[in-house]
Order: C-alpha cells, then structure tokens, then sequence
C-alpha cells in the first residue's frame, strides 16, 4: 500500500532554483550524522524544483532512512524523475510569529513557555522574534546568538507591559498605532495601510499580513537553509488584512518557506482537527504542520519537534517535463514507496511569480 500525499494545487508554488551545499549541522538526527559529517558535492541545473519532504512513521516520529529509490513525484498526475535527492540535515532560518492579542489565559500560558524557545535551535540556525496584532513588529532580528534569543524572550516573558495581551494598558499592540517596517520601508506602502484597522467580533488581528511580512523577512536568507515560520496564535483573522490569502500563499511558495503552528485556542483545535482554520490553512499547503497545546509544557516540548522536524526534511529534485497545468502552475504529489509511512509535502509550483 501506498502512502500518498494527495496534492492539488490550490496556489502557486516556489520557483525552481540552483540549491547550494547544505551545511552540516550542529545537532543532526543520529541516524544521518555519518553522512552530515561529510556531505556530496553536488551539481544541479538552475530548472529544478526542489520539493522538501516529511516522512513520519505510525507512531508520528521522522523516518530518516529511506533512500531516493523509496520516493516518486508526480507533477500534474504524470510521474517525474527524481534527479537530485539530499537526506542531510539543514541549518535553519525561522521567524518566531507571536500572537499579541490573546486571551488572559492563552496569554499567561505562552509567557511561561517563551524561554524553552532557545533550547529548540542550534549554532547554525537563525532565529527572528515577531508580535503581531494589527501590525507585525520585529523585536529581535536574526541572530544565531543563543544568549542574545534567550533574553529577549526573558524580556517579554518578565516585563508586565511586554505581555501577549492588547487589553494589557502599556502593551506593545495596545500602542502599536503606525504601519510596520521592513528594511527601512513601510509594510505595503504607507498610503494603502489605514492607521485603524476594522476589528471582527472586537478583536482586530491580521494575521495574514504576519505571514507575509515574516515571509518577506526570510526571502533573503540563504538559500542553503530551511525557511520556516512558527506560529504561536489562536489563529483568529480580522477581514481587513492588507494582503490577501491568496497573495501570501503565493508568497510563502514562491520562497520555499513552511509554516508551523502551535494553536493555543480550543476554537482553532476544532477547526484544525476538520482541515480548516487560518493555521491550518497556511500549514497543510506549504507542507508543515498545525500543533495544539493547552499547557506551558506542552508547548515547550513542541518548539523543538517542530524545528527538528524542518531541519531533517527530505529533499527531491525534478527537472519538470512539460504538463498541462493551471497556467504556469503544477499540482504535486509525493508518494513513498514503504508501506505505513504519512508524508507531507508542498502542493504545487509555479515556473514564475508577480506580486
């Protein structure tokens, strides 16, 4: 029996690129350590697509020794061949998004987890801390500095006036009035972002505008390196985002980059359980995954599953042979040949994107 990612496409996909040298990292998975130590050069064409890949047996933990031969990709129901196959563990880039408009409870209970994030990265790993509310804002830019990651989350978990909580009086997305910047340049243009957004049901939180900012964040980091986005939320999404669904979908594809969630809301558990949710919705389609925790221990132990399971993904190749897909864009599905495995991965590409 087969066990199948069934893809299809809902939205674009990363662009095929030239992936360099993965590096070795400093904490890799027991069973690839001997060849982590010494990784293959390898030679490959700028026009493959590079789909990373999940591969976790019945009891939900990480297979690592399947074999390329144990894979197959199909692109728009006809099967490709795999070109390039890499079992390395990757460095890792990741933009910590945290919620800054939860309940008192949820609130309280991610405070009390925030230091546990340190102990999930390595030396080789680069880590950025985002809140967000109406706007996303960097407290901390990327540092592989592990003292330097561990009292910023200090300074938010001791601080009254850095809590989670907008209804905080003081808190920082309780005065968050003005657009975000990225690099010196206002998220979207300043003209186009109201100063007030609209709130639903009194809670005002764009979350798909922290997707894409984070987003645009990793688009310049190394492309040796696994692009990931962790999200700590309840997942509730105010209607008046300045970008769409769609556009930070494509976004997220086109740059390679896997959202992880840690929902910290029964509501959001409920809709993650059926499929459906904003973190769902992000997760599923960029191959990573939605997490509930309803305690501080819960979600510490989840910071590091959820960063070791991006570092130690699969990598296929493929050189795209030509299909009929939805104009420029291809449905994929992967499948692995061993019987009882679950697999996830990325559900399409597009050979070009325009934002």
């Amino acid at each position: 029996m087969l066990a199948v990612c069934a893809l299809s496409i809902f939205s674009a996909c990363a662009f095929a690129q030239n992936p360099p040298q993965p590096a070795k990292p400093a904490s890799p998975a027991p069973a690839k350590q001997a060849q982590a130590q010494k990784p293959p050069t390898m030679r490959i064409t700028t026009n493959i697509v590079m789909v990373p890949v999940t591969v976790k047996d019945a009891e939900g933990d990480l297979v690592p020794d399947l074999q390329q031969s144990d894979f197959r990709i199909f692109q728009d129901d006809k099967e490709q061949q795999i070109r390039n196959f890499w079992d390395q563990a990757f460095p890792v880039s990741a933009v910590m998004l945290l919620d800054d408009d939860l309940p008192t409870s949820e609130s309280q209970t991610v405070l009390k987890s925030l230091d546990s994030i340190a102990a999930g990265f390595s030396a080789d790993d680069e880590v950025a801390l985002v809140r967000f509310d109406e706007y996303p804002k960097t407290v901390l830019d990327f540092t592989s500095n592990n003292d330097a990651l561990f009292a910023k989350l200090k300074e938010i978990r001791t601080n009254p006036k850095d809590a989670l909580d907008s209804r905080v009086p003081g808190s920082p997305s309780a005065t968050m009035m003005s657009p975000p910047m990225i690099n010196g340049h206002t998220l979207g243009g300043a003209a186009d972002i109201p100063v007030m957004g609209t709130s639903t049901n009194g809670v005002t939180k764009h979350l798909d505008d922290a997707v894409h900012y984070a987003t645009e964040m990793l688009r310049t980091r190394g492309r040796d390196r696994r692009k990931i986005i962790i999200i700590v939320s309840d997942g509730t999404n105010d209607r008046h985002n300045q970008w769409s669904y769609n556009n930070t979908l494509r976004l997220l594809f086109s740059n390679n980059v896997t959202v992880y969630a840690v929902s910290v809301s029964s509501i959001a558990d409920d809709l993650m359980l059926r499929g459906k949710g904003r973190l769902a919705s992000y997760a599923n389609p960029t191959g990573g995954d939605v997490i509930a925790a309803r305690s501080a221990s819960q979600m510490e132990a989840l910071y590091s599953k959820l960063v070791e399971e991006a570092r130690n993904q699969y990598t296929l190749g493929f050189e795209p042979t030509r299909t009929v897909g939805k104009g420029n864009c291809h449905s994929l599905e992967v499948r692995v040949e061993r019987p009882g495995l679950s697999v996830t991965a990325r559900r399409g590409y597009c050979a070009a994107f325009s934002r």
